[in-house]
């Protein structure tokens, strides 16, 4: 068989989170990895092996999505507590707020030349933002929902956009209308995004789907079925011959487009996965989820020529489970519940800028790089055990519960809006009938008068 290098492979694993990892993004340089989670803190990355993590502090409720902008100067962050914040990525953490949202805000993105911010929210409104001028341009409003996810092509001149109205949309940026529109009448989209030449959208489904279609054509193009739970996020490889996909089942899927089939499950998550991405180059991908880990992986296969590629994984198709051609479990240990290693990290909270950081020394839990010294820099700098920091889990209601509670009322919310739209669509039907009476009413004297 093959050399399992052409394999993925679990390279490292940050533990600094305390609670699930919602959104992740590389730099556009592939140096740092930033991070947003339910424990309302951004974390930012470096993979140099002694290089400092920062935490950034400010947001006041869940951090939801995450993005760097295409020049890697800003790093763009939405969360339930209604605002998005712009903040420059080094160790002060200097941050903009932006509040138009009345609701919570779910994703951010930036257009390719980082001129424009798109941002989804439960207000059911997409909003853009002038980066130059920092404020707020106009709102697409067309969604009956939440809107979950909204992502620029990458010319810049639509925007696709997905909602718990079981549709996703396509605007155009000119003239602000929404000039398609793709629907399901089994479940939502989750996250959706453009491939990069910016002629297909995927998206991830909650009824446990990632589906394929071509814009120019108005066309589903591939229907994959390869997830056990509902898929969350996905990632087209820079390529755009692969799509990685993450979901609630605890699984990774590598979906090989060209071909139309899995190529590879990976295993290495405990708990669902909420967001996945490949870096900039492709050479890297990172993951996260439920198990408050961030897990980065190297590609590897995307290095061999696409037909050697091909002609090997058919060797290792199993018939006897399910289709999918390998399943990779992490030769690097990274255990869920011992004791956290000590990181240090340096806390920002916004504009107060505190001068006294706490610098992280990147202990990345990855036992081949680990050393016994990594003394801060400087006296001031001081180190604290992560399990000490606050979490969602403090809080007098735990999160778990929250969370259900949040679930149990969208539903009630989705009911109710259900109820409200065949109430009026019975009221609508009663003002035709009542029309049609009287048409035939004034039918049935005109006849009366003319014999």
């Amino acid at each position: 068989m093959a050399s399992a290098t052409e394999d993925p492979v679990l390279e490292r694993y940050f533990k600094g989170h305390k609670a699930a990892i919602a959104s992740l993004d590389f730099s556009p340089n592939g140096k740092q990895l930033a991070t947003a989670s339910w424990d309302t803190f951004l974390m930012l990355w470096n993979f140099k092996p002694h290089a400092r993590a920062y935490r950034y502090v400010g947001h006041k409720d869940v951090v939801t999505s995450v993005q760097f902008s295409p020049h890697g100067n800003l790093l763009a962050s939405a969360s339930r507590d209604r605002t998005v914040r712009l903040w420059i990525p080094d160790k002060r953490g200097k941050f903009s707020e932006f509040k138009a949202h009345t609701a919570p805000v779910r994703s951010v993105d930036f257009s390719a030349d980082g001129q424009f911010l798109a941002t989804a929210s439960e207000d059911k409104s997409i909003k853009v933002w002038s980066m130059y001028r920092q404020r707020f341009l106009y709102s697409l409003y067309r969604h009956t929902h939440w809107v979950r996810c909204a992502k620029f092509s990458p010319d810049g001149r639509l925007i696709v956009s997905c909602s718990e109205d079981k549709t996703i949309k396509i605007w155009d940026t000119t003239n602000k209308q929404c000039v398609n529109n793709f629907s399901d009448s089994v479940g939502f989209a989750n996250f959706v995004d453009f491939n990069p030449s910016g002629t297909c959208i995927a998206s991830a489904g909650s009824d446990q789907t990632v589906k394929v279609w071509d814009v120019r054509v108005n066309k589903l193009l591939q229907h994959y079925q390869v997830h056990s739970g509902g898929v969350n996020c996905i990632s087209f490889h820079p390529s755009g011959n692969y799509l990685i996909t993450a979901s609630s089942d605890g699984t990774l899927k590598i979906l090989d487009l060209l071909e139309g089939r899995l190529i590879y499950t990976l295993q290495g998550h405990t708990g669902p996965v909420f967001t996945v991405s490949f870096s900039k180059g492709g050479e890297l991908f990172a993951s996260g989820g439920g198990d408050t880990q961030v897990l980065l992986w190297r590609t590897n296969f995307d290095e061999l020529p696409y037909k050697g590629l091909n002609k090997r994984n058919l060797k290792r198709l199993h018939f006897d489970s399910p289709p999918h051609l390998l399943d990779i479990y992490p030769r690097t240990p990274h255990p869920h519940e011992e004791k956290v290693e000590t990181v240090e990290t340096t806390e920002t909270s916004g504009r107060t800028l505190p001068d006294k950081g706490e610098e992280a020394c990147g202990y990345f839990l990855n036992p081949s790089l680990l050393s016994p010294e990594c003394s801060p820099t400087t006296t001031k700098k001081k180190t604290e055990d992560m399990s000490d920091l606050p979490c969602e889990s403090q809080r007098s209601i735990p999160l778990a519960v929250t969370d259900a509670l949040e679930h149990i009322m969208e539903q009630l919310n989705v009911l109710t809006q259900t109820v409200s739209i065949l109430e009026q669509r019975l009221t609508l039907t009663e003002d035709k009938l009542k029309d049609c009476l009287e048409n035939q009413q004034k039918l049935f004297s005109a006849v009366q008068q003319k014999s």
